[in-house]
């Protein structure tokens, strides 16, 4: 049996506990390797090491740790396939999506690699004579990374790569259901000379070495992807340590479609948005706000294309709709339509758990849609994570703002419209992080700022330049060359 192990200090290691725990493939049950577990020794071990190395780090020239990125964006290029097909047998998602995913690590690896030549500060007038002022950004030390299984390789690129070329240095906790993407990644990072103690890649459970992360008083930051709950306890004991953080807490993303959408462009949208990744992204299209003139005609135009979706493992290359994560998930996302049901939605297709025509080991769950929901019912307001649509009808573009906004996460949206006004005011009122105009909720690019408002997060952003705003510190610097003391604010008023 394959075993994945702990990275810490340039060295593969196991868990100080001596245990393992399976690796399985959600599209079949089969056990794909073991994953050795970690305790508060190894987490300790790692931060020593990542301390010690960003130490060194941090002196190098930024221009200078960006070649080990470029190196690591062309391991990544030339790997693609072999990782994408691991991700795929772990986590579930079809393999188009795999490729996907983790052609975005390529290019957040390349574009951080860029920001080596950048990470640009300000140089400002100062209000006395002789006198210089700047600022600069500054590395963080030691950033805790703690990574979800939906996006295995994307979200620890957005995160470790914007970390090590500000100078920091990383100890990674992955999710324990997707450790052998987690894996190859290190050793990319391994094979690309970047030096010892600077990544370092400890498995375990989220209560054992996540907890220990924000414990511990030489982690500096914790950027956290995954559950509120989760979320809001880490910001709440890190506030305590005054320890800072950078959260992504999940959605409850809409697809506005109004009267005057082109519709079938709107299907195409929903669907994808929807049952891509069997519903289980943060940016996944859980509601559909559609406006009453057109509400039959959208249904009918969905439920004649969700027939059409071929369920089963991600690995053939002809299934769109690959299995969620595990059985406690299934049983979840059943849960949640039955509450749906009980609450008076009507079920127009899907609603069951598949167990048949050879899926039944795996963990399957049918493509969803209620429609005649309300704003009020727990399935328009709760992420269920899971592919299950919820229908809710209006009557104008200012209702629809008004039941986007009523949730509460705010992390993308996504409008369908012809009017041009409509658009404008769209962009303007709708209370989310992201907005999409005539496409889908999902699809961020890594050069632009991915996070949301309210519930989603607590404000900072993965992605794009303002990543660097979590990874660095800004310090204020002032030369003063005029021989004698000057007094802001007192000498030259």
């Amino acid at each position: 049996m394959k075993k994945v192990l702990n990275y810490i200090n340039g060295e593969w290691c196991e868990g100080s506990s001596g245990k393992y725990i399976p690796v399985t493939n959600p599209a079949n049950g089969q056990v794909l390797a073991e994953v050795t577990q970690s305790t508060n020794e190894d987490v300790d071990r790692a931060v020593t090491a990542a301390k010690s190395a960003q130490k060194e780090w941090s002196l190098v020239p930024a221009p200078e740790r960006a070649e080990v990125l470029y190196k690591v964006a062309n391991l990544l290029k030339e790997r693609k396939e072999e990782i994408a097909q691991i991700l795929t047998s772990e986590m579930g998602k079809v393999i188009d999506e795999g490729r996907g995913e983790v052609q975005e690590a390529i290019d957040m690896a390349y574009y951080m690699a860029g920001e080596g030549r950048r990470l640009f500060g300000d140089t400002i007038p100062s209000e006395l004579r002789n006198k210089f002022a700047m600022s600069i950004r500054v590395p963080v030390g030691v950033v805790g990374i703690i990574t979800p299984w939906n996006f295995p390789i994307a979200i620890a690129s957005w995160k470790s790569l914007p970390a090590l070329v500000s100078g920091n240095a990383v100890v990674w906790k992955p999710a324990t259901e997707t450790p052998m993407v987690a894996q190859e990644f290190v050793k990319i990072y391994e094979e690309a000379g970047l030096p010892k103690g600077l990544i370092n890649l400890v498995n375990g459970s989220g209560s054992v070495v996540g907890s220990a992360m924000v414990e511990h008083p030489q982690i500096n930051l914790i950027s956290f992807t995954g559950s509120n709950e989760v979320g809001k306890a880490i910001n709440g004991r890190a506030g305590e340590l005054l320890k800072k953080t950078s959260l992504e807490m999940g959605g409850k993303n809409a697809v506005t479609v109004l009267e005057d959408a082109d519709l079938d462009l709107a299907v195409e949208g929903i669907l994808w948005g929807a049952f891509g990744t069997a519903g289980q992204r943060c940016t996944a299209t859980s509601r559909v706000i559609v406006h009453n003139e057109i509400k039959v005609e959208l249904e009918k135009k969905l439920i004649s294309r969700i027939k059409e979706l071929k369920m089963g493992d991600g690995l053939d290359e002809t299934v769109k709709v690959g299995p969620v994560i595990n059985s406690a998930a299934l049983e979840r996302i059943d849960e949640y339509v039955k509450i749906g049901q009980k609450e008076g939605a009507k079920l127009l297709t899907g609603g069951q758990i598949i167990k048949e025509n050879g899926l039944e080991k795996g963990n399957y769950y049918a493509p969803t849609i209620f429609t005649d929901v309300t704003p009020e019912m727990r399935i328009a307001k709760e992420e269920i994570f899971g592919p299950v649509v919820s229908i809710i009808t209006v009557n104008s573009l200012e209702e629809a703002v008004e039941v986007n906004n009523s949730v509460e996460f705010g992390l993308s949206s996504a409008i369908y419209t012809a009017n041009v006004n409509n658009v404008f005011a769209a962009m303007r009122d709708l209370d989310t992080g992201i907005v999409y105009i005539n496409a889908g909720t999902t699809g961020a690019e890594i050069h632009l700022p991915f996070g949301g408002t309210k519930g989603t997060g607590n404000g900072h952003r993965d992605s794009g330049v303002a990543a660097l705003d979590v990874y660095t510190e800004w310090k204020a610097v002032y030369v003063d060359f005029s021989g004698k003391l000057q007094r802001a604010q007192i000498d030259n008023y």
